[in-house]
């Protein structure tokens, strides 16, 4: 059956914008879909927040070709420091540890978004249609159509695939009727940059406190960190009241002085946090991606690492599929990418969940607990190893593009 594309991509944001430039040299005929005009700017997801991007995601931008775009805006992790504020326990990782040169790096959504924009221009087998707030989506035995409202006028395209990259309020889930199962962490992540007294030396830094986990990750610029500080929901409104100086005094007594004094704090953004797992990760004509397929807490910083995951394990699947001559929508290939993907996202959100979970109690025998855990990973080298891999991305079943290959 003729379609107007071969792929459409729902969903403009970081991960769907990934999707595209990991299959731009491809044959394939690709549209992507988004509610507001094209640019940096206006894209949501393209904001402020600064993201940890693991050293598996590193390998992946690099092998599509993206990561000399990105390199200069990126602040390598070196070093991360894990602490239980008030407590014994504390873990130190290294690069060194497990012989890669970074273990991750930050870079800031808006600085990653313009990179791939910029790499997205000249592909000539990718269109974009936008602003196009979807209508309406039908799959059917041998394509998909999606309807999209488009220059004052609905519009309806054809494709062998949709790929749904809309993010965690999924307009394509909604439509279709697919299941998430939501937990609410009733807490909310601020999200700002400060100014440190003294250099970070390429170390992050993530804290547990009384009042949740508090990250500081190292940006480009020796005294500029990255924070992403989480709360309870009910104290938000007056953290974001507070002035510069009293928000840098509360965040100085949260997080302690290795840093020195926090001077300057930039603006301050605040999303809710939840934990999403989706009901079915495809269907045939249909794959869901990122934040669209799951959610996690942001400790750890897995979230986006995650998604692109998804992204480097459906590439290959459709490429697969391609280089054999069949059809890209069909339920079977489809769902070897929700096989694959499976243990990942279920590895990742029970390690994130359970992070939150053991460390928000403080009941002793549990602290006690949580601090020798955080003690025996510092001491034992092969559990050492083994966090390193799976928090950078570089456990289980890597796809080509995370083992620096070709698709």
């Amino acid at each position: 059956m003729q379609t107007d594309f071969d792929i459409l991509i729902i969903g403009g944001g970081l991960v769907g914008a990934s999707l595209a430039c990991a299959l731009r040299h491809s044959t394939l005929r690709i549209g992507v879909i988004e509610a507001v005009p094209l640019a940096a700017s206006t894209q949501p997801s393209y904001d402020d927040r600064n993201l940890a991007l693991a050293y598996g995601s590193k390998r992946i931008f690099e092998s599509i070709g993206a990561w000399n775009e990105i390199a200069p805006d990126a602040a390598p992790i070196e070093r991360i420091h894990v602490s239980d504020r008030g407590h014994f326990g504390a873990t130190r990782l290294a690069a060194a540890d497990a012989g890669l040169p970074a273990l991750g790096y930050t870079v800031a959504s808006r600085a990653l978004g313009v990179a791939l924009l910029k790499i997205l221009e000249g592909a000539k087998t990718i269109e974009w249609i936008c602003p196009a707030p979807m209508q309406d989506i039908r799959l059917t035995a041998g394509s998909a159509a999606v309807t999209v409202r488009h220059a004052g006028a609905d519009k309806t395209l054809t494709a062998r695939l949709v790929v749904a990259a809309d993010g965690a309020h999924s307009a394509v889930r909604k439509a279709l009727g697919i299941g998430a199962e939501r937990t609410e962490y009733k807490q909310t992540a601020i999200a700002t940059n400060v100014t440190a007294g003294l250099p970070h030396r390429n170390t992050a830094y993530e804290r547990f406190t009384d009042t949740g986990p508090l990250a500081l990750l190292p940006l480009r610029g020796e005294h500029h960190c990255g924070v992403v500080w989480s709360a309870n929901e009910e104290e938000i409104g007056t953290m974001l009241g507070w002035s510069d100086a009293e928000f840098l005094s509360r965040l100085q007594d949260r997080f302690g002085d290795r840093l020195g004094t926090f001077r300057r704090a930039g603006k301050r953004a605040s999303y809710p946090l939840a934990l999403t797992r989706v009901k079915e990760q495809v269907r045939a004509r249909l794959a869901l991606i990122g934040n669209a397929a799951h959610t996690v807490h942001p400790v750890a910083g897995q979230g986006f690492n995650l998604g692109l995951r998804d992204v480097a394990a459906l590439a290959e699947i459709l490429m697969d599929a391609v280089h054999a001559g069949t059809d890209i929508g069909d339920l079977g290939a489809l769902q070897r990418y929700a096989a694959w993907r499976r243990r990942d996202n279920q590895i990742i959100a029970t390690f994130t969940n359970g992070l939150i979970r053991v460390f928000s109690n403080d009941i002793f025998p549990l602290t006690f607990a949580r601090n020798a855990g955080l003690v025996a990973v510092d001491l034992v080298p092969g559990l050492k190893r083994r966090f390193i891999r799976v928090t950078s991305g570089l456990a289980g079943r890597l796809p080509r593009l995370a083992r620096g290959l070709p698709l």
